[in-house]
């Protein structure tokens, strides 16, 4: 059994019913959104994001959920959805896990005004039913999330990027999502104010893992999502490079630096830039980084009783940091 298969399985049943739950909640009157949606529904990935707010909430309620929890994971994955559309507009990309973009579909235009329809329609599915208390939290992750590609964006441009400096970006960008899904789950049960938080903390420390994985793909050798070395060539400052960036003299980081700023698009180049930060040290790093998180998440865990929820959470911490692509 594939292993998000087995995570699944003690929320098989609520999954299935929020998929239907989730592809109501986007309906119009307007046959061409109702088409693309259609697109958008039918080419989901892992559903990571659900899960976890079925799982958290499951763990932290003795095995019960609510339309609190169906409502709390649709907004996520209508207001999520509404920033994936947009971004790849931003980025200016024709391709979304394989298949084709909706801008590339229906140009720019349209997938911008279906990013700002996915996203009313996850406000007003809170506010009509006056879950202030989970829009809180999905509002807070899509105002950090700005701010985190921003602050990427800003430091790739001088490339002044310090460690502190990245695990801001980092939480910002990718760990802030996961943590606002876990917080979502306990919350979405009426779960106390402090397991809420404990919840976000331990979705954040999931996130910071799975963003440092993303890393170390750039500099793997094997067949994945985005092609070896795409960090290096769009400036963005990794892990495993500001380790590597730290620890060379003088000379090194200059030709470092030159590298990425002025031949990040040589493919030769790129290729001994991935060399020397494997030489240094830098990957060994991000990985003992990596493993860090995942066992403080594994710590939040422990103080829980056994349960399926429990231990399906544990597999995907592991998975997370295990995962191939």
């Amino acid at each position: 059994m594939k292993i998000t298969a087995q995570i699944k399985l003690p929320i098989e049943n609520e999954m299935e019913l929020f998929e239907k739950k989730f592809s109501g909640s986007m309906s119009s009157q307007v046959s061409l959104l109702n088409r693309i949606t259609h697109y958008v529904v039918n080419r989901k990935g892992k559903q990571m994001r659900p899960m976890f707010v079925f799982l958290i909430a499951k763990m932290t309620n003795n095995g019960e959920v609510n339309e609190r929890t169906y409502r709390g994971a649709s907004v996520i994955e209508l207001i999520h959805t509404a920033t994936l559309v947009h971004d790849d507009v931003v980025d200016d990309s024709n391709r979304r896990r394989g298949f084709f973009s909706i801008n590339a579909l229906w140009k720019n235009k349209i997938a911008v005004l279906v990013g700002d329809y996915l996203l009313s329609k996850g406000l007003l599915l809170s506010i009509d039913n006056d879950d202030f208390d989970l829009l809180k939290i999905i509002s807070v992750a899509v105002r950090e999330m700005s701010e985190g590609e921003l602050l990427q964006i800003e430091k790739a441009r001088t490339l002044d990027i310090t460690e502190d400096v990245y695990f801001e970006i980092i939480r910002q960008k990718t760990a802030t999502l996961i943590a606002a899904c876990c917080a979502m789950g306990a919350q979405s049960v009426n779960a106390p104010a402090e397991e809420v938080e404990r919840m976000r903390k331990f979705g954040e420390l999931i996130g910071m893992a799975f963003q440092i994985k993303d890393d170390l793909f750039d500099y793997g050798e094997e067949k994945i999502g985005k092609p070896t070395g795409i960090d290096i060539k769009e400036k963005k400052m990794t892990l495993p490079l500001i380790y590597a960036l730290n620890n060379s003299d003088s000379k090194e980081r200059r030709w470092l630096i030159n590298s990425i700023k002025n031949h990040n698009m040589d493919r030769k180049r790129v290729k001994e830039v991935i060399a020397y930060v494997k030489k240094i040290g830098g990957l060994d790093y991000a990985t003992e980084k990596m493993k860090e998180y995942r066992s403080h998440a594994l710590e939040i865990l422990s103080n829980y009783p056994k349960s399926d929820y429990k231990d399906s959470l544990e597999l995907m911490v592991n998975y997370v940091i295990d995962r191939k692509k």
